[in-house]
């Protein structure tokens, strides 16, 4: 018999190899490209059909990146896993004793050579005729800006106040270029530094890399199929062909995008050494090269000269100001604004990654711009890519917080995509005991909780409840009050942790990874293509589904009827089973509708060719789709899983049928759109029952509407959105041109990090509580929400309330814990921890303020408020939370200024061209089609943080002269300010917003251009449907790069639309010029100009 194990200590056999990976994280990857295996996903221009002659080989055949965690005795690390999306952490045993010796870290090293690292970086200021701060008069050198430089017009002018003096200019390195985020502070910034937000230009670009591509190693395949690369040298950028016409190949992987290095040296920057794609540390350190990052709470700093006409300035407060025009305050816009656009607040792209030290010193480090690019090292707080909170030092009474008019909220994506270069999340397998938690009010064991006497007890930080240490727990502690093995326990010295979860935590056994496959086969859906779109995309990522026998898979088809289809091997060929009644539906055969993958790979792809063929001649025009999903339901009930749901036309016949509401819209609209809003709301509540029902049995369903009508969306989103999917919105499809997004979008659902059956819950500090969740979930009870799956994509946000006072100067604590099935089975705790200060002064808030993160919870609450409200009382309540944030800090912050400036917190100065820009939103415009705009605002409610600004403020570049960009390495040319002036008549212009691309044509661009990139010669050849291709010519490899460097930065294939000018689409294109005025509100000046009578009014 063998003898017993002591609780904790490493288990027999953890390190034997196991037929299914023993601790795998579905954030990393073991295969050599592991964001690239991600973005294989999105394995762009690829090839729409390929044989099934048997499974594709894997694409990636190199090494694992990450090398095996350094592990001190009594810390098994499990072996390597099967290759899924992310590499996996060591699982860390608990030793029954300290372990003895010089401490040593079990966190693996840094990445090795041969990783997909950040985007490329080295980029020129988009703003070529901005003039340097310095180059702003002010009788004291500072740049304000005279008011008598403007006409007497009542027009605000743009000036930045300075920093005090010794205050750095930002507490954090420019970032990529293609996010915004602070200028590169002067590098001979001396004393202590502002802790403060930044001061001259910072701001967060709307373009935040999720993760970014590499150049010069390993890269996310972005071409054709591997069959091709033979035939192709290595360099070359992919080709986009017709998807729907092109002869049949077969499909692995792509080869390698090249693009500039990702971290492109700047002037400033040494370039790594040849031979490695980081060498030493070349990008700059978070504040200053080495020096101590901005620490938040508490300092004292000598108290700057106040600038003439400037107010009376706070310690360390940066603010820019807008000084008034000449003459009477308020006065009517009269004539031309004769402001420089480009003095007024802008996002300013970066330059460079930073490397961002969660936390220094024992206190909480401001996070970069969520829209920048940085590479996190947990020191304590979690990275800012798992959560993020509105404010970064928590305001001590519910009074402070009221009179900043500021929201405190977190927003969490407790799955989000880790940079390349940071460390694994470290996995930590307590036994059957568990991880240590609190007794009172649960909480798990983490850096923050203090333990005392002699380490026998600890103080939980979120309730302040002393508790026993666990006896094979106990580790004596140091001279600094800390246990003596924190450095190498991760749950006592890291932000975010995974616990493997024992029995205790499971009703059932973890569910396996089930895909069931629901596709619309009427009429409609036929004829357009739709069909054979989604059969061939559905083929060709059979094998991106997870190996091993607990995958299953099941398909069916809908019409008026529903057919299931028999996939047991034994059986020559797929057998189909018809359910004729869609009103009472049932599942025919429960055992032989779902099987397993490795079983009917072959009648699964034979079945997959022939669905197009075998309703081709098919005149039934209906779709039961309520019928279909529930049916597909009651296969997939005894397990959970993924339903994926493949709908053309409006739901007409069965349960949760729908009638066309669009044509009563319409009237409503242009009758003042007093009940417009009601048809945002779903039809009725069957289907919102049935979603309760699917995510009770752990079902998650995923639509992707390929239409050319309107179909209800929101009725139909109300599935998705409570079982933890999303809707894919393709309006109006095109079998051409959106066949290879279709594909994509499927690939990278399956594929991306993700988990099942799962529940959530964000714990407080004594005196805050949780408000709400809001967000991709179902919630039964008031403290847990339920994801019958969660991805990398999904955010949910929490808002929080004060229920007591806070202390001044302590920290208040943030947990969220996310329980739930990995794809390979295993079940997880992963935990996630913030702690920030607490003050009792209205400047740190604002100082601390994050303007992403604020912007964020401005787009999700005017989403939640869409089917309710009338959107013209929507749009005055978003206007009205940016006016009383900047009267707040006007009337108190910056008391001793003239009536006459308009002054914006350094930290939110870009707040009102955000808002104005969601003002201008599709969900927020009154032209919207329903559909549209119900995708608008469902599509919001579970978006990350750093998409949230490039949804509504998107990128613009000019594609016309990227051959002008001689040795610069950057694949990006410069951004340019969304306003008609910077668009010119001979220009091409591509603007993206995460999701979709608009390309825009001016009147009179060169036809040597045009044939270069889109191979036509005039715009009035400018196809509707239109496939991306290269040519053999600089220009269109570069403009590949650059649409497959957003593509990949974005997790998202982008849809592609020609714009040209006279005509529909021209439009489109110009109704996204945000700081114009047009019919969808006022231009950026006059909307300053509003802002500032506003905040006048309100001050008299």
């Amino acid at each position: 018999m063998a003898a017993p194990v002591p609780p904790g200590a490493p288990r027999p056999g953890a390190n034997a190899q196991r037929p299914t990976p023993p601790n795998f994280n579905p954030n990393y990857q073991t295969n050599p490209n592991s964001v690239a295996d991600n973005m294989q996903n999105l394995n762009l221009n690829r090839p729409f059909s390929i044989p099934n002659s048997g499974p594709r080989p894997s694409p990636f055949g190199q090494q694992p990146h990450f090398p095996p965690s350094a592990v001190s005795a009594g810390f098994p690390v499990a072996s390597p896993p099967m290759s899924r999306p992310g590499p996996q952490p060591g699982v860390v045993g608990r030793p029954a004793v300290s372990p003895t010796g010089p401490p040593q870290s079990m966190l693996p090293a840094n990445v090795p050579p041969g990783r997909p690292v950040g985007p490329p970086v080295s980029q020129p200021s988009p703003f070529g005729s901005r003039p340097p701060p310095a180059s702003l008069s002010s009788s004291t050198g500072g740049p304000v800006l005279h008011s008598s430089t403007f006409p007497s017009s009542g027009i605000p002018s743009v000036g930045v106040a300075p920093p005090p003096p010794g205050a750095r200019r930002s507490p954090f390195v420019s970032s990529s270029p293609l996010t915004g985020g602070p200028a590169v502070p002067s590098s001979s910034a001396g004393g202590p530094f502002s802790n403060g937000p930044p001061a001259i230009g910072s701001g967060a670009l709307p373009g935040a890399p999720r993760f970014p591509p590499a150049a010069s190693i390993s890269q996310p395949p972005v071409g054709p199929p591997p069959t091709m690369m033979s035939a192709r040298a290595p360099g070359q950028a992919p080709t986009m062909r017709s998807v729907l016409g092109s002869s049949a190949v077969s499909s692995p992987p792509a080869p390698p995008m090249p693009s500039a290095s990702p971290f492109s040296a700047m002037p400033q920057v040494r370039p790594p050494p040849p031979g490695s794609p980081y060498g030493p540390q070349t990008w700059p350190m978070q504040p200053q090269q080495g020096t101590q990052p901005p620490l938040i709470p508490g300092f004292t700093q000598a108290q700057p000269p106040r600038m003439f006409g400037m107010p009376h300035q706070l310690p360390n407060q940066a603010m820019t100001t807008i000084p008034p025009a000449m003459g009477q305050p308020g006065a009517p816009l009269s004539g031309p604004s004769k402001i420089d656009p480009n003095q007024i607040p802008r996002p300013i792209p970066s330059s460079s990654p930073i490397v961002y030290e969660t936390r220094q010193g024992n206190t909480a480090n401001l996070p970069p711009p969520a829209t920048s690019d940085y590479i996190v090292r947990d020191t304590g707080n979690c990275s800012p890519r798992y959560m993020r909170c509105t404010i970064n030092q928590i305001p001590c009474t519910a009074d402070l917080l009221t009179t900043s008019a500021m929201q405190l909220a977190l927003l969490v994506q407790p799955m989000a995509l880790p940079h390349p270069s940071e460390d694994p999340i470290q996995v930590v397998d307590f036994g059957e005991s568990g991880p240590v938690r609190c007794s009172r009010c649960k909480g798990y064991i983490n850096p923050f909780m203090k333990f005392i006497d002699q380490g026998r007890k600890f103080i939980c930080n979120l309730c302040g409840f002393n508790d026993d240490t666990p006896r094979d727990y106990h580790c004596n502690l140091g001279p600094d009050g800390r246990r003596r093995d924190a450095d190498e326990r991760p749950e006592l010295c890291r932000g975010t942790v995974e616990f493997v979860a024992p029995k205790e935590y499971m009703v059932r056994d973890p569910m396996p990874a089930l895909y069931f496959f629901l596709i619309d086969v009427s009429m409609n859906a036929i004829q357009t293509g739709a069909t054979a779109a989604a059969c061939s995309a559905i083929n060709q990522v059979i094998c991106d589904l997870p190996e091993g026998p607990r995958t299953l898979v099941g398909i069916a088809t809908f019409d008026s009827t529903i057919h299931f289809y028999n996939l047991k091997r034994v059986l020559q060929q797929p057998l189909m089973l018809i359910v004729p009644d869609i009103q009472d539906v049932y599942t025919p055969l429960q055992t032989d509708v779902i099987v397993q993958l490795s079983e009917c790979r072959q009648h699964l792809e034979l079945l997959l060719e022939n669905i197009p063929t075998m309703f081709q001649s098919s005149k039934t025009a209906e779709s039961c789709f309520g019928a279909a999903i529930k049916a597909a339901f009651l296969a997939m009930k005894s397990t959970g899983g993924k339903l994926l749901v493949f709908q053309s036309v409006l739901p007409s016949l069965g349960i949760g049928a729908l009638s066309s509401r669009e044509a009563e819209g319409r009237t409503n609209i242009s009758a003042g759109e007093k009940e417009a809003h009601k048809l945002l709301q779903p039809a009725d509540k069957i289907l919102k029952t049935m979603a309760i029902e699917f995510a009770e049995y752990q079902v998650c369903v995923d639509v992707f509407v390929t239409t050319q009508t309107y179909v209800d969306i929101a009725s139909i989103c109300v599935i998705p959105r409570t079982t933890g999917g999303q809707v894919y919105y393709y309006y109006p499809f095109s079998a051409v041109s959106d066949s290879a997004k279709l594909y994509n979008d499927l690939r990278w659902n399956i594929t991306r990090p993700q988990g099942f059956e799962a529940v959530m819950r964000v714990r407080c500090s004594q005196g805050i509580q949780v408000q709400d969740y809001s967000g991709n979930f179902c919630r039964r009870i008031p403290t847990d929400i339920d994801l019958p799956g969660i991805d990398c994509d999904k955010c949910i946000l929490v808002t929080l309330k004060h229920d007591d006072k806070l202390q001044d100067g302590s920290e208040c604590a943030f947990q969220c814990a996310l329980l739930y099935t990995t794809v390979y089975g295993q079940r997880r705790i992963r935990v996630t921890n913030l702690s920030f200060p607490c003050t009792t002064m209205l400047s740190n808030l604002f100082r601390s303020a994050d303007l992403d993160t604020q912007f964020a919870c401005f787009l999700k609450q005017a989403a939640i408020e869409i089917p309710t409200s009338p959107l013209v009382q929507v749009r005055e309540q978003v206007t009205n939370l940016c006016i009383n944030i900047l009267l707040s800090y006007r009337k108190f912050c910056a008391t001793v200024s003239s009536s006459g400036q308009l002054i914006l917190p350094e930290a939110l100065k870009l707040l009102p061209l955000y808002t104005l820009a969601l003002i201008k939103s599709t969900g927020l415009r009154n032209d919207g089609r329903i559909d549209d705009r119900s995708f608008w605002f469902n599509y919001v409610s579970s978006l990350s943080t750093p998409l949230a600004v490039p949804l509504v403020y998107p990128r613009m570049f000019a594609v016309h002269n990227l051959n002008s960009k001689e040795g610069d390495e950057s694949v990006f040319p410069p951004i340019i300010p969304l306003s008609s002036e910077h668009v010119s008549d001979d220009g091409i212009y591509l603007l993206e917003n995460g999701e979709d691309a608009l390309i825009y044509f001016g009147s009179s661009v060169d036809s040597s251009i045009l044939q270069q990139l889109f191979g036509f010669t005039s715009v009035d050849e400018v196809p509707t449907q239109f496939v991306m291709q290269q040519y053999d010519n600089p220009l269109s490899k570069k403009f590949n790069d650059v649409v497959n460097v957003i593509r990949c930065q974005r997790c998202s294939y982008l849809r592609l639309k020609l714009c040209k000018k006279g005509d529909p689409s021209g439009l489109l294109f110009f109704s996204c010029m945000v700081e114009d005025k047009n019919a969808s509100g006022p231009s950026y000046v006059e909307f300053l100009v509003h802002i500032h009578r506003q905040i006048q009014m309100k001050m008299s």
